[in-house]
């Protein structure tokens, strides 16, 4: 057995939390041969829930979690971590403008930022679930100065796999048969996911999913739309927001980290974009296609009009959002 690795999971007592703690811990993500210590963040109302969590997870009685620690305090929780999860932040509220839940958000991940920067290992790893997730996510990195950039993403691959599922459910195939769609962009409904090299396989041989599909008003009209507002469309009919699927995705993504890609495969996440070869400004948190060893952007991929207009579409909303949180970076 190799030596535990600290991971933290935040917004603990939450819904995602509740539906991805069991899968780090039976090693769906680090491996089965990784033991784990585990630390839970929530805020101090939550600690009752989170005491009821903390029970259920010794109850699993798993093998590899060698302990879990439930706090409400941010010196404890971020201490010398490997990885950090970063899935609590203030939901959007009804009445509420975007502006005034960036805000209050602004104020939540300058402290995470900053209590990384302070406590956790410096080759930690954070991924940023928590919405707005882009812009938390750079407001962390800001906040962070003396850990790399690049150890910063955020999550897009919820939105990568509904784009993969929309695409299997479509032509009869399995999720697994569907690799390299791209989400682009912002995780919110301006975000573009792009399936013009994307590949299916059909029969036993990989096709393009353009040339498969033979439909090209369904993938340039009703797909796009179906990904961009499947979190809305979860939210009407659950009267709750995915929590299984993010939870799922959450591990994908880490696991990705992790592990690596797999050959001839990429992945999408919001990453920093400073130095990609697509026309997106630099300082943003922008969801590109990546290969992992450690992550780098996938390069030199054709961009059509279309696609070129709903990227750019994309990164004006981040910036729009980037400026604003700086504005109450600076005076929170």
């Amino acid at each position: 057995m190799s030596e535990p690795i600290r991971v933290l999971v935040t917004g603990a007592a939450g819904q995602i939390a509740y539906s991805l703690l069991y899968s780090i811990g039976n090693g769906s993500v680090f491996g089965k041969d990784q033991p784990i210590i585990l630390v839970l963040l929530d805020i101090t109302p939550m600690m009752g829930v989170l005491d009821g969590v903390l029970m259920e997870l010794q109850d699993c009685a798993l093998p590899l979690l060698k302990d879990v620690i439930a706090t409400d305090k941010e010196d404890v929780a971020f201490k010398d971590l490997d990885v950090a999860i970063l899935v609590g932040s203030m939901p959007r509220r009804e009445g509420m403008e975007r502006k005034d839940l960036l805000k209050a958000n602004v104020k939540i991940f300058k402290s995470q930022g900053a209590a990384l920067d302070k406590y956790a290992k410096k080759s930690v790893k954070v991924i940023v679930v928590g919405n707005p997730a882009n812009t938390n996510c750079l407001t962390a990195s800001k906040s962070a100065p003396s850990i790399p950039k690049e150890n910063f993403s955020c999550l897009t691959r919820l939105d990568h796999n509904r784009a993969k599922a929309q695409i299997a459910l479509k032509l009869g195939v399995t999720a697994n048969d569907v690799k390299n769609v791209i989400i682009w962009g912002n995780h919110s409904s301006t975000q573009y996911p792009d399936v013009n090299h994307a590949k299916v396989k059909l029969q036993g041989k990989e096709v393009g999913v353009y040339e498969a599909l033979k439909d090209d008003s369904w993938l340039k009209g009703e797909f796009v739309t179906t990904v961009q507002q499947r979190g809305a469309a979860v939210i009407k009919a659950r009267k709750l927001s995915s929590a299984m699927s993010a939870a799922k995705a959450i591990c994908d993504h880490v696991r990705d980290i992790w592990f690596g890609t797999p050959e001839g495969e990429f992945v999408s996440m919001g990453v920093i974009s400073d130095g990609n070869s697509y026309g997106v400004p630099d300082d943003l948190l922008y969801s590109f296609p990546v290969v992992i060893k450690t992550w780098k952007f996938v390069e030199g991929l054709p961009i059509n009009d279309f696609s070129r207009e709903k990227m750019d579409l994309t990164a004006k909303e981040l910036t729009e959002e980037k400026e604003s949180a700086f504005e109450f970076l600076s005076s929170a």
